[in-house]
């Protein structure tokens, strides 16, 4: 299903490309935006974890700087049967963790400073395995492939605008200029919808996964509110709506109208999902 999904978001991405090629330069801007479209599908599948990764600022450790940390993911993986990833910890005070990676033997997990430091040792070995659970479901190539493609949805949208301002484009001026301002309008729409449908209910799968893992389903339920409550005080920094929905709690500071477009579902919902699992209910 996560295949299926990988290959609509790549196609989309196309036919966005083309879309904006044609509106911006008639046949030889949709001939320019497929070539683009190409570079950037291969780039997303290949590099786009890296990027992500680099995004934050993202440093790779290994064993001797962090022992406690490097042995609790090693066993975690072997609980869950998958290879070792590759572990990187963000210089943030935020408490904040998500993996990325194109298939679980090229994975990858993060996590910021201010989560290591804030959490207990079953609370962070939850978070973890929510983590690990994203890359088992293979979670983490859409996820990241998502990211690339909201953010060139926003760039996108941004290309648009300056295309009404100027009137450029093939074809009709004011047609172009009508399509240029739908489009503008509604490709955020498009990116926060995209982020809804692959974000929400693959948290739900990996909050279940996760805790059969770690064996703790309420150390994850407590690792969440905190998270949550941390998070809500100060985001990560450099987090973007864009890579918001990676995360294991969104990064990002909302409240009101907002918490009906996070990227994440209910906070009491995860939370009380996770008591029903420790109480033998689900």
């Amino acid at each position: 299903m996560n295949m299926i999904k990988t290959v609509f978001l790549m196609t989309f991405l196309m036919v966005l490309f083309l879309i904006v090629g044609y509106l911006l330069g008639g046949s030889t801007g949709m001939t320019i935006a497929l070539i683009f479209s190409l570079v950037m599908n291969f780039g997303s599948y290949w590099f786009s974890d890296k990027i992500v990764l680099k995004m934050y600022r993202a440093r790779e450790i290994n064993r001797d700087e962090a022992p406690r940390f490097y042995d609790m993911i090693q066993r975690l993986a072997q609980q869950a049967n998958l290879p070792m990833p590759r572990v990187y910890v963000i210089d943030d005070p935020t408490p904040n963790a998500f993996a990325t990676g194109r298939n679980p033997e090229h994975a990858a997990v993060a996590a910021t400073t201010g989560i290591l430091k804030i959490l207990s040792e079953d609370e962070l070995a939850g978070v973890m395995a929510h983590e690990l659970a994203h890359v088992k479901h293979r979670d983490i190539l859409i996820g990241t492939i998502a990211a690339t493609v909201v953010g060139t949805i926003t760039y996108v949208a941004q290309m648009a605008g300056w295309a009404m301002m100027f009137g450029r484009g093939g074809g009709d001026k004011d047609d172009n200029g009508i399509s240029s301002l739908v489009l503008l309008i509604l490709a955020p729409i498009a990116a926060t919808l995209l982020q809804l449908a692959i974000s929400r209910s693959r948290e739900f799968s990996a909050d279940e996964e996760g805790a059969a893992i770690s064996g703790t389903p309420l150390s994850l339920a407590s690792a969440l509110k905190k998270l949550q409550n941390a998070n809500q005080i100060k985001p990560v920094n450099s987090a973007g709506p864009a890579t918001a929905h990676m995360f294991i709690v969104n990064p990002l500071r909302g409240g009101g109208i907002s918490k009906l477009f996070s990227t994440h579902p209910p906070m009491e919902e995860r939370v009380k999902r996770l008591e029903e699992i420790a109480k033998g209910r689900r």
